[in-house]
């Protein structure tokens, strides 16, 4: 089985992190953010044989890596720039994880991308969808994906009977893939995990340390569930903070750095049955690209891009912008969406990378999606990307860490599944015999699999355990009991927040965030991290708190207001301030 994150386990990465300070015990990384690309480059650095270590002042992928569109895409929009070989990577990072690293976490999907013109339009998108397909193609036998398919609007009628009449005279059909971003993030910390490294959520870097030549040589950090200060000691430090990117470079006293904004992107929830399709729409608006996109139960639709220059740490969804959202899903829907409608919303940051790099850089690698570079002798940044390409923005970071280095200890990631996808046909099959012992349906069944894979061994040892964790959540039925304590016991939640908006995706996937579950969850909850009840009730208190505050943010007008109203909810676990060398 493999390694646990639990609180046990980050007490241990703690006593590890404050270890290194002898020579003897001092890491050759140390990974400050702990979203998809910090959790690329901890198991890349991992694998290569590296001590390692990761801090994230957070959960895992509270940040950016939890508030996507949940797409493995190769970035059509891409080709409109003949970046051929960009795409091309894309979508050779999305097989790889459809079919060797993560099977279990990503899962097909298929688009409609729908013709207004008859004869123009099916000729220029048609070359270009099925250039799309060409780069992705692999061995003969072992292509990943359907080809794309042109579609007349009676067979579209077929496949998306809500898509308005007049909106298309035709579509292309092609596919692309999804993921539980905030899974993955999690499976991939779990995975570095297994293979060694140290991980610690809720653990903040607040300052750099220099050695006499004014090489960066590690950090100070602090344990934000008790406020211990621990000095770590590391050969290299590699900074992939994401929209932090600037404040954590200041850290180590230089002008130098990559430039990052932040841009909000927000999505929309509403129920599977409120729109009659099978399969996904992209469209093209004015400002960015609308998804209509399937997941489980409901849709997901966005996104937005608007520039956003308040607390990187709460970014909310406003009323300007769900209705945004709502007016150009309806242009193309016959059934027009209600505010009524939409069970839930979400907000995230892109960061996104300006051209150039800060006076003092002494040097970079540049591609057109991320950067890698050093603004400090001992400090690596790496910054921009997108989440497809995860394994390949790893690489290159800790290949530019460790230099020369690089050519006797090269990357592995392309050949290492990630837990849960060793022995996923088998326990596919032994699904069967649970799903008999415990009265799961079909549905919960492929629920289970996507979400754990061959790991839905553990949660059944649970239930053997417990049988009373084999029951349905009752007032969020699509998830186990089991879940929750398996999310604390076995993926490192630490608060009730973690396991309503990271471990669960219960904060938009029910209406009213899932306030009604919240008691039973927070009493699985209590059972594992020992709390009493005290402490649950704080807790309860504290998510009450922070959904009445994002609701009371979606009533506002604009970033300014629903600021302020979000800001009305503390943070479980505040964050300390920096401190510049």
């Amino acid at each position: 089985m493999a390694s646990r994150i639990t609180a046990e386990s980050r007490t241990r990465a703690l006593a590890a992190l404050e270890s290194s300070q002898d020579s003897a015990s001092e890491l050759d990384v140390l990974v400050i953010g702990g979203g998809v690309t910090g959790a690329g480059i901890a198991l890349d650095a991992v694998t290569r044989g590296l001590s390692t270590a990761i801090v994230e002042a957070q959960d895992w992928s509270a940040g950016t890596s939890s508030w996507s569109s949940k797409l493995v895409h190769g970035g059509l929009r891409y080709l409109q720039m003949l970046d051929f070989s960009l795409v091309h990577e894309a979508l050779t990072e999305r097989d790889l994880l459809l079919k060797e690293i993560a099977p279990h976490l990503v899962k097909p999907v298929p688009f409609l991308y729908p013709l207004e013109h008859r004869v123009w339009e099916r000729a220029y998108v048609g070359a270009g969808i099925a250039l799309y397909d060409t780069l992705a193609a692999v061995a003969p036998g072992r292509r990943a994906m359907p080809i794309h398919r042109h579609l007349t609007r009676r067979q579209i009628a077929r496949k998306f009977p809500d898509l308005a009449h007049e909106a298309a005279i035709g579509a292309v059909q092609y596919w692309d893939a999804s993921v539980d971003d905030s899974r993955l993030v999690s499976t991939i910390v779990r995975t570095a995990v297994d293979y060694g490294a140290h991980a610690a959520a809720r653990t903040q870097v607040v300052a750099l340390t220099k050695s006499a030549t004014g090489a960066v040589n590690g950090a100070v950090v602090v344990d934000l569930e008790t406020g211990r200060e621990i000095t770590v000691r590391a050969r290299h430090v590699i900074n992939a903070t994401g929209v932090w990117t600037e404040d954590t470079e200041a850290l180590a006293g230089d002008e130098g750095g990559l430039r990052v904004l932040a841009s909000k992107g927000i999505h929309i929830v509403v129920p599977r049955e409120r729109i009659k399709g099978k399969v996904g729409l992209i469209l093209q608006t004015e400002k960015s690209v609308l998804f209509i996109i399937p997941w489980s139960r409901y849709w997901i639709i966005g996104t937005t891009d608007t520039p956003w220059e308040l607390d990187p740490v709460h970014p909310v969804a406003t009323a300007a912008d769900i209705d945004y959202v709502l007016e150009h899903a309806n242009a193309v829907l016959a059934h027009p969406l209600s505010r009524d409608d939409v069970i839930g919303t979400y907000a995230g940051l892109r960061p996104l990378l300006q051209p150039g790099t800060k006076e003092g850089t002494s040097s970079a690698k540049v591609s057109r999606e991320h950067t890698v570079a050093s603004p400090a002798p001992g400090l690596t940044v790496i910054a921009g990307g997108k989440l497809t390409t995860y394994r390949v923005m790893a690489k290159d970071a800790v290949d530019f860490a460790i230099g020369q280095r690089a050519a006797a200890l090269a990357s592995v990631t392309h050949q290492i599944p990630l837990i849960g996808a060793v022995g996923l046909a088998a326990v596919r099959r032994q699904a069967r015999t649970w799903a008999q012992r415990y009265g799961w349906s079909p549905a919960m069944v492929d629920h289970l699999l996507h979400r754990y894979g061959s790991m839905l061994r553990e949660l059944v040892t649970l239930c053997e355990e417990d049988p009373t964790l084999a029951r349905p959540l009752e007032h969020a039925p699509a998830y186990l009991r089991a879940e929750i304590h398996y999310g604390v016991s076995h993926e490192g939640a630490l608060h009730l927040e973690d396991l309503m908006m990271r471990r669960t995706r219960l904060v938009y996937e029910v209406p009213d965030k899932g306030r009604a579950a919240v008691p039973e969850i927070a009493d699985v909850a209590a059972g594992v991290l020992g709390w009493d009840d005290a402490a649950k009730q704080d807790e309860i208190d504290a998510y009450l708190a922070r959904a009445d505050a994002e609701d009371a943010a979606a009533q506002q007008p604009d970033d300014d207001s629903a600021g302020q109203a979000r800001a009305q909810a503390p943070d479980v676990a505040p964050m300390q301030p920096l401190r510049t060398t």
